[in-house]
């Protein structure tokens, strides 16, 4: 049972429901995600994984993109929920935080939620995976990092994003393009400086502008033309440089980095595209890598997905990356 009481439990908007899928009889041989979820936290322990949910639109919409993603925590579940597991585990769900796109302040109250959410969790002792939602999920994720003890006694931080944009746009109002330079100005008020790095960044979907701010906070990135199957070994050393950078890792998976054939129900399809084979390894090597203590997946939007599509392919990396993980 989990024994953590130092701060308040998480609390979101909409709690957790049963998750359901196909049943092919008892035991561990024949166990499915949907098998594996508890609801209550009383019933899981340290190192279970925990789900909590960001359903938001609002950082998409102010960001001029597709709007659909606040339906995207559920769908992502419903994805995972069948599939089979190699060997027993229990997880938790921990609800919601949505983000109701009428008040001007909307956005960051709801990210502010969620930060709390995801500090309990971590604090408690569980791998955290936050389903987006738009990528402003990333800064709620972030910000509740950033309260944890391990940060504050000057463990270091490293944030992976796989992403074909670097979401580091100087925007009056925050959205889905601006949560990483969110990051590095929270980081600089703690005097830190943002370690982070995006793999598949698309040279066409970043202006100059935007080359120039990533430069300038020294980030790290491979484009995707440098990313295909054929250059595994380069991906593979660019992940391993980034492990040795860092204590903590904050993995952040914009589905828009996949080919639009495999992630068609996103905000913003690429036209190219990072390979499914090579963002599975990626994400499995750093699972694998002791370091990692939250992941969320952003911008699955099911009303523009094909055959669910994206939301296979967005629960497939869930499910590697939890499996190797946990």
């Amino acid at each position: 049972m989990s024994t953590f009481q130092e701060t308040a439990p998480p609390v979101t908007d909409v709690p957790a429901r049963p998750w359901s899928g196909r049943d092919d009889g008892p035991g561990a041989e024949h166990l499915r995600w949907h098998k594996a979820v508890e609801l209550d936290p009383e019933l899981t322990e340290p190192g279970d994984v925990a789900f909590v949910g960001f359903g938001s639109d609002e950082g998409v919409r102010r960001n001029k993109g597709r709007q659909g993603a606040a339906q995207g925590p559920d769908a992502l579940r419903r994805a995972l929920a069948p599939m089979a597991l190699p060997k027993p585990l229990r997880a938790l769900d921990a609800g919601d935080v949505t983000v109701d796109g009428d008040a001007d302040d909307a956005l960051e109250a709801g990210q502010q939620r969620l930060g709390r959410a995801v500090a309990h969790l971590v604090e408690a002792g569980h791998p955290v995976v936050v389903l987006g939602g738009g990528h402003e999920v990333a800064f709620g994720t972030y910000s509740g990092l950033e309260q944890t003890r391990a940060l504050k006694a000057g463990g270091r931080l490293g944030v992976l994003n796989l992403d074909a944009h670097f979401d580091l746009r100087e925007d009056a109002r925050p959205s889905s393009g601006t949560p990483f330079l969110q990051m590095a100005q929270s980081e600089r008020r703690h005097g830190r400086d943002l370690n982070y790095w995006v793999l598949g960044i698309s040279q066409a979907a970043n202006t100059e502008a935007l080359f120039r701010t990533a430069e300038s906070l020294g980030v790290r990135y491979l484009e995707d033309g440098e990313c295909g199957l054929l250059a595994m070994a380069r991906v593979e050393a660019f992940v391993d440089e980034f492990l040795a950078s860092c204590d903590l890792v904050h993995l952040t998976i914009d589905l828009d980095v996949l080919p639009a054939a495999v992630a068609p129900g996103v905000s913003a399809p690429a036209a190219y595209g990072v390979p499914m084979e090579v963002v599975e390894q990626v994400c499995t090597r750093v699972a694998r890598s002791g370091k990692l203590v939250v992941v969320d997946v952003a911008e699955l939007n099911p009303e523009f997905d094909v055959d669910q599509r994206t939301a296979r392919a967005a629960a497939r990396l869930v499910h590697r990356t939890v499996t190797t993980w946990a």
